[in-house]
Parts: C-alpha cells; sequence; structure tokens
C-alpha cells in the first residue's frame, strides 16, 4: 500500500503524488467535460491533492477557469471529504500576460473569488503564488494570516520562493507547504536551502513542473531515463517522478495533465520504487545534491 505524505505537520496526509491542473486552462486545452473526466481519472488512481490557481486561464477575462473546472469535477465525485484541493492568489493575467499582485487588498478580494469559483466556504490551502518585489513580503503573508484567522483558509502556503523568505514567512503565520519548481531539469531546486529547510519544519515541499514544464517534451529522449525506465518496466515521466519521491519525505511532486493516460501514469509513479543506485545515478547526472 502507498504511504501518504503530510502536508505540513499538522495537515491531512494525502497520496504522494498530486494532479497539477493548470494545463487543462491555457491554449490548446480539451473541452470542460473532457478536462472533468482527467481529473475524476486522476482520482480513481488514488490521487487525493488536486493543485489549481485562479491565474490559471488565458487571460483576465476569465480568472478562475480552472478552478471552476475543479468544482465542476468534485461535483461528480463522491468522497470530496479525501480531497484536498490547494489554490493561489497574487498574480493577475494582464492581456494573456503575467503579473504580480501582492498587496494584501487584492489578496483579499483573489481569496473571495477562489472561494466562490471552488463553491466552498472555506480553501482547504491557499498559497500566495508569488512574492511581490513591489510589496513588502510580510504584507502579503499578513493577509494570509488574517484569512487563516477568519477562517477562509485551512492552510497557508507559499510559491516560487527562497530560503530566506521562507524564513521569513515562517515567521509571521504557520505554513504548511511550500511550492517551488524541482525536476531532473532543475535540481537546483532540491540544493537551495528550500527542501532543507521544509525537513527541518516539517513542511511539504509540493513540487510543481516535476517532468520539466515546458521542457517535458524532452524526458521521453533522455538515455538515462530511458534506461532505467526501461529495466524497471516504467516511463521515463515514472522514473522522473520517483526519483523526487525517493529524494525526500517531505516532497510531493504534481506532474500536470491534460489526458487521462497522463494522469493515471503519473499516479502509477507513487508506486515505483527506484532501486538506491539509480536514484545516484540521476543525481550525478543532472547535478549533485546538496551535502
Amino acid at each position: 500500500m502507498t504511504e501518504k505524505r503530510r502536508l505540513g505537520s499538522a495537515g491531512p496526509r494525502v497520496f504522494p503524488v498530486g494532479l497539477g491542473c493548470m494545463p487543462m486552462s491555457l491554449e490548446g486545452r480539451p473541452d470542460e467535460a473532457a478536462s472533468a473526466r482527467v481529473i475524476l481519472a486522476a482520482l480513481e488512481a488514488g490521487v487525493e491533492l488536486l493543485d489549481t490557481a485562479d491565474a490559471y486561464c488565458i487571460d483576465e477575462g476569465e480568472m478562475g477557469h480552472n478552478e471552476r473546472l475543479v468544482a465542476r469535477a468534485l461535483r461528480e465525485w463522491p468522497e470530496r471529504e479525501r480531497v484536498v484541493v490547494a489554490t493561489k492568489g497574487g498574480l493577475r493575467r494582464p492581456g494573456g500576460g503575467y503579473a504580480h499582485d501582492g498587496r494584501p487588498e487584492y489578496l483579499a478580494a483573489a481569496c473571495e473569488r477562489s472561494l466562490r469559483a471552488l463553491g466552498v466556504e472555506r480553501i482547504d490551502l491557499y498559497y500566495l503564488h508569488a512574492p511581490d518585489e513591489r510589496v513588502p513580503f510580510a504584507d502579503s503573508l499578513g493577509a494570509l494570516a488574517r484569512l487563516r484567522e477568519q477562517g477562509k483558509i485551512r492552510l497557508a502556503g507559499v510559491s516560487n520562493v527562497d530560503a530566506a523568505q521562507l524564513t521569513s514567512a515562517l515567521d509571521t503565520l504557520p505554513i504548511a507547504c511550500v511550492q517551488n519548481r524541482a525536476s531532473p531539469f532543475h535540481p537546483q531546486g532540491l540544493e537551495d536551502g528550500v527542501l532543507a529547510l521544509c525537513e527541518r519544519e516539517e513542511l511539504a515541499f509540493v513540487a510543481h513542473s516535476p517532468v520539466g514544464g515546458w521542457q517535458a517534451g524532452r524526458i521521453a529522449h533522455e538515455p538515462l531515463l530511458q534506461e532505467l525506465a526501461s529495466a524497471l518496466g516504467a516511463t521515463c515521466h515514472q522514473v522522473a517522478i520517483a526519483w523526487l519521491l525517493a529524494r525526500s519525505r517531505s516532497l510531493i511532486p504534481i506532474p500536470g495533465a491534460s489526458r487521462i493516460r497522463s494522469a493515471e501514469g503519473s499516479a502509477a509513479a507513487a508506486g515505483l520504487r527506484l532501486p538506491p543506485e539509480a536514484v545516484s545515478r540521476i543525481d550525478r547526472h543532472y547535478g549533485e545534491p546538496a551535502s
């Protein structure tokens, strides 16, 4: 049986691989009914953490698209209480681009919109999407603290932060999770001090883009991963996810998917056990782990 991983010292335990829902709301996305089937297939495969954000959409005119999609799928799922939905605020989509907005008043309004989009009274896990260099970090964190005190969010998290910013966040409010990038193509995400701090403080490190993000098409052509995947009867994507799981008990990868096969394959990676020598080979090939 796959052992679950905790979302922070006081958070729930969840299946060790989550689902990144972002691809279902970008250009080239499937229709909403097909996307709902992808989410439901992931849940059927054991996934219990769904990752979304208000800014997962094509432009400012459809903010909340991905959240509404998640809510639609969950209306068809009979075990809603076992699913943790994580969303984020603090990013806008003007003209289809991306702009940070960490102002407390913006975060308060964004949270209200996310509550409506998700159709809930309290958000399971709410992240600051990224620090806004124009706004004091403490001010953005204070907004999350107030949302938590008001009962609008259960758990608070920060995303796309460095170790110093995470330390500052921990001084301001209880943080359950950090969501940062980490993959074989971005091993520095495991070596910059954030993962070590998560381990020490009993936080979850939720790894976004675990198979490369915009480089995901490359991963199936990596000779080392191909060799290991062939030996283990797996795919290169599954080997990459299993490598992250083997690196730390704090890690929870959230590979994205817009097809049922991808969602099911990612979930199956939770049961793949990489031999220690395979983990070491990937470490050496893509960058030595921190000592």
